[in-house]
């Protein structure tokens, strides 16, 4: 009995242990750290602020050079809520800290901070020219084992170039004096002696530089890119497909289907002046009498003006077929039972003849008259 209650008890702690390991590795998943080290001056340990947690959680560090451990008096908050410590540095210590939710242990580490280091960005750059050469010198940080990188491109390039050296002295041939440069800078650490958790410096500000000389700004010349010449050629080349196209469709409309020509330009003024009326515009245009309409639709022919025929003698025994323009005389107004036209009236002034069906007038300077 006594056998079984020791197992029973070693098993229950056994699992209550295991229980606040488990429930310690999942409140530490759930908090995400972030530490930087700015260039050796101050420390800032950040965490995500969850309502999870339901308090303000604690945080208690020590450096190397500490003898006992303090508590954070300098908290970020966020949301009302602690989410980070600053922390001052002076130089590279390892800094041990915990995380507490009230009286529960949420997280603990010890690290040196030199792990987390980010550089300073680098100031008073100068530039020195040597014909298509140019050396970008500053101040180097008072700690070694890092890389200076100096970026640059021209108005013409799309991508920075990069040059990097372990002083801030970067030398970069192959530039065109003549074009306006832009530079910037900033400072890396070497992995292999600081580890893969640092970072970059900030770039610092963008220096333009032409014909050794500092600038104020660059002008922005884009490059005309190739697609846009290529799509441009091709829609001037469909535009000029569609014009023929169309000049050629007009071209068989016209020979398939002419265009009936307008009787205004054939007949001036007819419809300008008289609005189509046909008989007012031959009245004023050739000086011809109208027709008068009389009651009960007859017309009466008198002409006005008299068309004289010379007959000369060899051509006497022709028959002479000379019709008055407003009194035709053909075989559809000798055709009986049509009432619509009228015989013309006698012409006076002269002898009558008649030849092949028509009556002449003759006169006496032998001119025959309609």
């Amino acid at each position: 009995i006594v056998f079984c209650l020791f197992s029973f008890g070693s098993a229950l702690f056994i699992s209550t242990v295991w229980i606040v390991i488990g429930q310690l590795h999942k409140n530490i998943g759930a908090l995400q750290l972030q530490i930087v080290n700015f260039n050796f001056e101050t420390v800032q340990v950040t965490w995500n602020a969850s309502k999870d947690f339901g308090t303000n959680l604690t945080f208690l560090y020590n450096l190397s050079s500490d003898e006992t451990s303090s508590q954070c008096s300098n908290y970020i908050l966020q949301q009302s809520r602690t989410a980070g410590c600053l922390l001052e540095a002076k130089k590279d210590e390892i800094l041990c800290f915990s995380i507490w939710n009230a009286t529960h242990l949420l997280l603990t580490k010890c690290q040196w901070i030199s792990a987390y280091l980010k550089p300073s960005s680098p100031k008073d750059l100068n530039f020195q020219w040597h014909q298509e050469t140019i050396t970008v010198t500053c101040s180097d940080l008072p700690y070694k084992r890092l890389l200076y990188e100096i970026q640059y491109k021209s108005m013409f390039d799309t991508e920075w170039q990069s040059k990097e050296e372990e002083t801030c002295n970067v030398t970069t041939d192959g530039l065109d004096a003549e074009k306006c440069y832009f530079f910037r800078a900033r400072v890396k650490t070497m992995e292999s002696s600081y580890g893969p958790d640092t970072y970059p410096s900030d770039w610092s500000e963008v220096t333009h530089q032409q014909r050794g000389e500092l600038r104020d700004s660059c002008p922005q010349k884009k490059l005309f890119p190739k697609f846009v010449l290529i799509s441009s050629m091709v829609a001037l080349l469909a535009v000029f497909l569609l014009l023929l196209s169309l000049w050629k469709v007009r071209r068989v409309q016209k020979l398939l289907m002419p265009m009936v020509p307008d009787p205004k330009f054939s007949f001036p003024g007819l419809f300008e002046s008289h609005q189509g009326n046909f008989q007012e515009w031959i009245k004023d245009t050739q000086n011809v009498a109208h027709l008068n309409k009389m009651e009960g639709a007859e017309q009466e022919c008198v002409p006005e003006e008299a068309l004289v025929v010379h007959v000369f003698k060899h051509e006497a025994e022709m028959p002479i077929m000379t019709t008055s323009r407003l009194c035709p005389q053909t075989e559809e107004e000798d055709a009986p039972g049509d009432p619509s036209r009228l015989p013309c009236q006698p012409l006076q002034g002269g002898e009558e003849i008649s030849l092949g069906g028509f009556t002449f007038v003759m006169s006496d300077n032998s001119y025959v008259m309609l």
